[in-house]
C-alpha cells in the first residue's frame, strides 16, 4: 500500500509516507544498473544517478541530523556544500551509497520519532525552523531529485 492508498490519513501519517515513497523510488533509480551506469555523467554538471542518492543522503542528514537533532556538519563528518555532496569517491559504490541512505534514513525516523511537527527545531545555519517545515523541505528535495535520477535513468536505458 502506498502513500496515496491512505486517504484519511493523519498529516504525519501522510507526510512520513510520502517521504518513505520518494526515498524508495530515489534507490529504485539504481535497480539492475551496473556500477559504471550508475556513474556515468549524462549531462555537464556532475550529476550522476550513483551522486543524486549520495547527495540526498547527505541532504536529509544535513536536515534530520543537524537541523533537528543539532549535531554540526563537521562532528557528523559531512561535506560543507550540497556541491560536494555529489561527488563521488573511488570506492563508492551501488551497496554502499544505498546502505548510507538507508542508515541517514533509519536515524531520521528515529530523530523525529518522539518529536511533534510544531517543535521549533534550531540546528540549521538558516535559522529556526519547525519541524514540519523540515519535513516538507525533505519531502520537496526528494521529490524535485527523484526528477532529476528519473530523466537519467531513462537516458541510460536508452542507449
Amino acid at each position: 500500500m502506498g502513500s496515496f492508498d491512505v486517504p484519511l490519513a493523519d498529516e504525519r501519517t501522510q507526510l512520513e509516507a510520502f517521504i518513505e515513497d520518494y526515498r524508495g523510488a530515489m534507490e529504485s533509480t539504481l535497480d539492475g544498473l551496473t556500477e559504471e551506469q550508475a556513474r556515468r555523467r549524462l549531462v555537464p554538471s556532475a550529476t550522476t544517478l550513483l551522486g543524486l542518492l549520495k547527495h540526498v543522503t547527505w541532504m536529509q542528514r544535513v536536515w534530520f541530523e543537524e537541523c533537528v537533532g543539532g549535531t554540526s556538519r563537521r562532528e557528523l563528518g559531512l561535506v560543507r556544500s550540497p556541491e560536494e555532496s555529489f561527488r563521488l569517491n573511488e570506492d563508492d559504490t551501488i551497496a554502499s551509497v544505498t546502505a548510507a541512505h538507508r542508515a541517514a534514513c533509519a536515524t531520521a525516523r528515529t530523530v523525529i520519532a518522539d518529536r511533534s511537527l510544531d517543535v521549533v527545531v534550531t540546528g540549521h545555519r538558516s535559522g529556526p525552523r519547525t519541524l514540519r517545515w523540515v519535513c516538507l523541505q525533505v519531502l520537496r528535495e526528494l521529490a524535485h531529485h527523484h526528477g532529476h535520477a528519473d530523466i537519467l535513468r531513462e537516458q541510460l536505458l536508452a542507449d
